[in-house]
C-alpha cells in the first residue's frame, strides 16, 4: 500500500485517467476506483468511468470524507482497491 499527494489536483469535472499516472498498473486489476470529489459530492465525466469499466474497473463517487472512512473498512474486508481523493477545498 502507498500514498501519494497530487502534484496539483484536477478538478473533478476535468478528471482522465491518465491524471491518476500508475495507480491502475496492479496485478491483480484492482475491483473499482473509490474517488473522494473533495468536500462535495461531484460526478466525473462519463468517459472516465465509461473507460475505466471497459477496462473492468468499477467506480465508485463520494465526497473525500466519506471515501476515506470507505477505504479504512473496505480495507480492512481485505477488498482490492485503489483510490484518488480530491482536497477538501
Amino acid at each position: 500500500m502507498r500514498a501519494l499527494a497530487w502534484v496539483q489536483a484536477p478538478s473533478i469535472e476535468a478528471l482522465t485517467v491518465a491524471d491518476l499516472g500508475d495507480l491502475f498498473d496492479l496485478d491483480p486489476q484492482p475491483e473499482f476506483l473509490l474517488i473522494g470529489t473533495g468536500a462535495g459530492l461531484r460526478q466525473p465525466p462519463r468517459a472516465f468511468v465509461r473507460e475505466l469499466e471497459a477496462r473492468g474497473i468499477g467506480v465508485e463517487v463520494m465526497d473525500s470524507r466519506a471515501a476515506a472512512r470507505a477505504w479504512g473498512v473496505l480495507r480492512a474486508e481485505e477488498r482490492w482497491i485503489v483510490a484518488a481523493l480530491l482536497p477538501l477545498i
